[in-house]
């Protein structure tokens, strides 16, 4: 298995589970990390046995280095995208792909002329909870899919992030933080969205940080909070969403259930990569555990990024790509949209449904 080697551009609180996660896959080397605190990226080399922490520049710079995972703010992933595969090092990007829909369209253009690839986060689909949920849908055990709901209900970041100040920005908020997750679950599970109509408001203009080293700051909010939709998919399935962070009291609702003519499935959280998985088929009485059909239970964060290396090594396609995280994001802003029009938003981009993945069968850790 040849082994690709990478820099990660941004070494802040996500980028842990990242570097301890890389060392797992055979078909990936991490040899530098850049952020635009030194000190912070030498901190994280140290800690994970990185052989070189250096400036942006310097990485972008280092002919070593084929694939940048960009783990930037989500103002800076379209920047620092740009700048990768200018530099003629293919990119896998947190979420989101990009704040603005123009700005994300300029990132897959210049991997297409460049001959590069693009992968986005989440990659928690490729998980064992995901990937057994697909696997009954597509053996037919819940029947034609008719419906699904999704909720991701709580009561912000600023009660436990130690910087949350930039999930109520402009590109952030409850749909643009945590909808990729469900969004993609939901397109992996059903295929791409073919129109959609949301309601959206700022419940609190300003918010209090608990957390610490911020506890007693405030937070002027400037994007919605509390996001309901309904979603119209191209295979005919009709689903609905919620994403808040204005639920103080919490919330009981399941993560996501899918309704089909034979059955009821219920989903585990997408931004987990195990279960439950739990079925209801028509005329049980109660739901039952699905055993998983993967091993990809704990935090596989990076699985994505295999998958694309192996996708290079052997000129496939990968499934937490370019295309996908474009179309969610679309999605993400087509509520917003509608919720400022009052009409419903009819998709411009579609997607292919990702193959199903098992980690048994490609990638081993």
């Amino acid at each position: 298995m040849s082994t690709l080697k990478i820099g990660i551009i941004g070494c802040g609180w996500i980028s842990s589970v990242y570097m301890e996660n890389i060392r797992t896959y055979p078909n990936l080397s991490l040899v530098a990390c850049a952020d635009l605190d030194l000190e912070k990226a030498r901190a994280q080399a140290e800690r994970y046995g990185i052989p070189k922490a250096c400036t942006v520049q310097e990485l972008l710079e280092d002919p070593e280095i084929s694939l940048v995972i960009n783990l930037t703010l989500p103002k800076a992933h379209a920047e620092i995208c740009l700048q990768a595969l200018e530099a003629g090092k293919h990119v896998y990007v947190e979420k989101p792909l990009s704040i603005s829909l123009s700005d994300a369209k300029l990132v897959l253009e210049k991997a297409q002329e460049k001959g590069l690839l693009v992968g986005g986060a989440p990659d928690t689909f490729l998980g064992a909870g995901i990937q057994t949920a697909l696997h009954l849908i597509e053996s037919g055990e819940i029947g034609v899919p008719i419906g699904a709901s999704a909720f991701m209900i709580n009561r912000g970041h600023e009660h436990w992030h130690p910087n949350p100040a930039f999930y109520y920005e402009k590109g952030g908020g409850p749909m643009f933080d945590m909808g990729p997750y469900y969004l993609t679950a939901l397109i992996a599970l059903l295929g791409p969205i073919k129109r959609l109509a949301g309601a959206a408001r700022i419940s609190y203009p300003e918010r209090t940080v608990s957390s610490e080293p911020h506890a007693g700051e405030k937070i002027t909010v400037s994007t919605e909070t509390h996001i309901s939709g309904t979603v119209e998919f191209t295979g005919g399935a009709i689903g609905s969403i919620t994403t808040s962070f204005d639920a103080f009291g919490g919330s009981s609702l399941p993560p996501i259930e899918i309704y089909g003519s034979e059955g009821t499935l219920l989903v585990p959280d997408p931004n987990t990569f195990g279960g439950p998985v739990r079925l209801r088929k028509k005329g049980d009485d109660q739901f039952s555990d699905i055993p998983l059909i993967s091993k990809l239970e704990e935090n596989g964060r990076g699985i994505g990024v295999a998958d694309m290396a192996q996708a290079i090594a052997n000129g496939t396609a990968h499934r937490a790509n370019g295309v996908l995280a474009y179309h969610v994001l679309e999605a993400m802003h087509g509520f917003h949209q509608s919720a400022k029009t009052g009409i419903y938003y009819r998709m411009e981009s579609t997607c292919t449904k990702p193959d199903p993945f098992s980690i048994s069968a490609g990638i081993s850790t």
